[in-house]
């Protein structure tokens, strides 16, 4: 998604309580960044913040942490969460925003940043055989994020995009997560609950059906795993 320069985000995100301005030092620290040690759930790529401002102030039991790479839109998610905390009357205590390329997570995250949640809402399909490695479902990544995801514990992602949603179910197979959860049309399956994104609402209302899974991390044998991390 393009989005124009905003000169105001880089200065208000380094002045706020919740922005973290330098992940990769954070590294095996992530659950030292908030006040109260509880489940760690993540947004990759988090838009403008209109999941995780809702989810994040709804659910207070959990630490959030959502990474973009853009700061014109991080810039926008702070502005979202600082609203929306401030209608409920909450401290922002249980979200962190970042700035990182997610394609290189392995930067700022690892085992000791056990993670219990990962949500994947509507990233960029990157339908041109080249550019397949760069979606944030690929074997590559998901790989990655086996690495910080606990096992039993889940990545919900949501697209619009059939043919990404398609190969995304094999690559979920390929590297050791079991769906438990699918349907092609989100809206008519009675799945609750479900905090509708930006781009959800914008798709919806083009008549586009929202696809949805839950997968599940299961444990892969000890030579695969080494095998898939070279």
């Amino acid at each position: 998604m393009r989005i124009r320069h905003k000169p105001w985000a880089r200065p208000e995100l380094e002045a706020s309580s919740f922005f973290v301005q330098e992940p990769d030092s954070v590294k095996g620290k992530w659950k030292e960044q908030f006040p109260k040690q509880q489940p760690l759930y993540m947004e990759l790529g988090c838009g403008k913040g209109g999941f995780i401002s809702q989810a994040a102030s709804s659910h207070l039991d959990v630490n959030w942490l959502a990474i973009d790479i853009k700061f014109e839109m991080l810039g926008l998610a702070k502005r979202n969460v600082e609203r929306v905390y401030k209608e409920k009357g909450l401290p922002t205590d249980n979200v962190r925003l970042t700035a990182h390329n997610i394609e290189r997570i392995d930067m700022m995250l690892d085992e000791q940043d056990e993670t219990d949640r990962i949500y994947i809402n509507f990233c960029n399909p990157w339908p041109r055989c080249k550019h397949k490695k760069r979606r944030l479902t690929h074997p590559r990544q998901l790989m990655n994020y086996r690495k910080f995801l606990k096992d039993g514990c889940e990545i919900h992602f949501k697209t619009d995009d059939e043919e990404l949603f398609e190969e995304s179910r094999e690559y979920l197979k390929e590297c050791g997560f079991r769906v438990r959860y699918i349907t092609y049309d989100l809206h008519q399956s009675g799945y609750e609950p479900n905090i509708m994104t930006e781009h959800e609402k914008m798709f919806s209302e083009e008549g586009i059906a929202i696809k949805f899974l839950i997968a599940v991390k299961e444990a892969l044998p000890d030579k695969e795993e080494k095998a898939n991390e070279t």
